[in-house]
């Protein structure tokens, strides 16, 4: 892939994932709709617990992603775009097309997943 083509997806990637972050966020305060902030029942409370954790995890792999593509942007800049960062070997274009902050050649993904 073309490093103006890739930097272009990848600074596309990482403004719709900074809207995505900003709509999570700003839905954690949206008005509810009631007259107070007092709890109505007792399920309310777990709902809104529920509502929060959900939240926050959606933030964290948003959170995430935005970090892979930032790794991604540096690599670009360094000239190692394209290439495994465990391996060396070229990425496929194909891998790149559909994942282009993508660090890792499918081989080593899995190994590194495997890992966790």
């Amino acid at each position: 892939m073309e490093a103006a083509v890739a930097r272009a997806r990848l600074e596309e990637l990482l403004a719709e994932l900074e809207a995505s972050a900003a709509v999570v966020q700003h839905a954690g305060g949206a008005d509810s709709g009631e007259l107070t902030t007092l709890d109505q029942h007792p399920a309310d409370s777990g709902s809104n617990l529920a509502d929060a954790d959900r939240e926050e995890a959606t933030l964290e792999i948003v959170r995430a992603q935005q970090e892979r593509v930032r790794e991604a942007l540096d690599r670009l800049d360094n000239g190692t775009y394209g290439r495994c960062v465990d391996c060396d070997k070229e990425l496929p274009e194909a891998r790149l097309e559909v994942r282009p902050e993508a660090a890792r050649c499918v081989d080593c993904q899995q190994r590194a997943e495997a890992q966790r």
